[in-house]
């Protein structure tokens, strides 16, 4: 974005797994756990990485954060911009 012209925008792409409300926590932590372990193996490290992307070690109320932010964030950026739905 810094070629663009706009270096204060910083684009993140994150994929994650949501589970429905009322989740028992054992049961998020358990997901979690096995999630961020295959995370950690060189063949997905390898295969992510030959689509730019860096594995990352979050916990369930990191990835609560990081999605409370983004929603936050871009509704003004959209309405700024005059993105409208098709």
């Amino acid at each position: 974005m810094i070629e663009s012209a706009l270096p204060q925008l910083a684009l993140i792409f994150s994929a994650g797994l949501l589970a429905p409300a009322g989740t028992p926590p054992e049961i998020i932590d358990r997901l979690n756990a096995e999630i961020n372990a295959a995370m950690k193996t060189p063949e997905l490290i390898a295969s992510m990485a030959k689509l730019g992307f860096e594995p990352q070690d979050w916990s369930p109320r990191d990835y609560a954060a990081f999605l409370a932010e983004e929603m936050r964030r871009w509704p003004p950026l959209v309405k700024a911009a005059g993105v409208k739905p098709e």
